[in-house]
């Protein structure tokens, strides 16, 4: 028996004892026997996830209970540039965590790469598919030479020494820090260290990764290296990226934006989309680009302007045409 799926069709399958061929481009099939097989262009997706978490007392009693992901649904296309915002305590860090496995649902489900994370023994599967960035670059870096920590992850997987060369150099030249490669990270500043950070997860050839607020502790400097890194990555390697951050003007050339508030998803679109509902974005203590925000109070004021500008050279070419 065979099944042959379309692009951007999802077939779920579970019958047993029989083999099924699904086509994957260039020649390639995949051979799945007897078991349950998801084929889907998302590579994350949820579906009413709920996460609480749980204050117990010595005895172990429950003490308190916050849900902190709310029956949340959301999905993320492969390849995608993903960012979701948020003020602090919104639930975006917990969300991150769980695309990573490093927590798991108490209620609903969450498909990383067509794995449920609640499958323990596909753990590692998840977890290569999908790496992660923290805020502090300085919690991923273990090595005392850039090119020996950008290879650590590689190494703990088995890869061949020879590949491990390999990968190091690429995903390097990859962020800008090749000629960096035997220089101790201690002497690198935070915007480099974090793009270390970012090259050790390429490393280790993930489809997705994920950055929990990576710009956080950087100068305006550091933060642009960052984000034009995380862009890059995601043009020329395709790679799929989902952003955590709480800085508007990281987000305004993502494919798609996630406003999440208590916990909930409470807007989504794309940046012009978001960005047009200033109001809506002040009520849930949400700040807009600077030249947005012009934009809107120039508005205001009568200046017949669209909403959704998010650059300066937008916003100077509505300009023009008024004159």
């Amino acid at each position: 028996m065979c099944i042959l799926c379309k692009d951007n069709e999802a077939v779920k399958i579970n019958i047993a004892n029989i083999i099924f061929l699904h086509y994957n481009g260039k020649d390639k099939y995949s051979v799945i026997k007897g078991r349950t097989v998801g084929v889907t262009m998302n590579m994350i997706e949820a579906k009413n996830l709920v996460f609480e978490y749980i204050r117990r007392d010595e005895e172990g009693n429950v003490e308190s209970i916050h849900r902190a992901v709310d029956e949340v649904s959301l999905d993320v296309k492969k390849g995608d540039f993903v960012a979701i915002l948020g003020h602090n305590g919104s639930g975006k860090s917990t969300i991150a965590k769980h695309i990573n496995a490093i927590l798991l649902p108490s209620e609903g489900t969450l498909v990383v790469n067509g794995i449920d994370t609640k499958e323990e023994d596909r753990l590692w599967d998840i977890r290569q598919s999908a790496g992660m960035v923290f805020q502090n670059p300085d919690n991923q870096i273990i090595a005392s030479v850039v090119e020996e920590d950008v290879g650590f992850g590689p190494e703990n997987m088995g890869v061949p020494t020879e590949e491990i060369w390999k990968r190091v150099e690429d995903s390097l030249k990859a962020v800008g820090m090749y000629e960096y490669r035997t220089h101790s990270p201690n002497k690198l500043s935070g915007g480099q260290k974090q793009r270390v950070a970012i090259a050790g997860i390429m490393a280790m050839r993930p489809q997705c990764i994920i950055l929990d607020e990576p710009t956080a502790m950087l100068d305006p400097n550091g933060r642009k290296e960052v984000i034009r890194t995380i862009r890059e990555l995601n043009k020329t390697e395709h790679v799929t990226v989902l952003l955590i951050t709480h800085y508007m003007d990281e987000v305004i050339e993502a494919d798609k934006v996630i406003v999440m508030d208590d916990g909930k998803v409470v807007m989504q679109g794309t940046p012009k989309e978001i960005f047009s509902q200033v109001d809506k974005l002040k009520q849930y203590r949400l700040d807009v680009p600077q030249v947005t925000e012009l934009a809107y109070e120039l508005k205001k004021e009568g200046i017949p302007l669209p909403d959704g500008i998010l650059t300066v050279e937008e916003f100077g070419i509505e300009i023009k045409k008024l004159i």
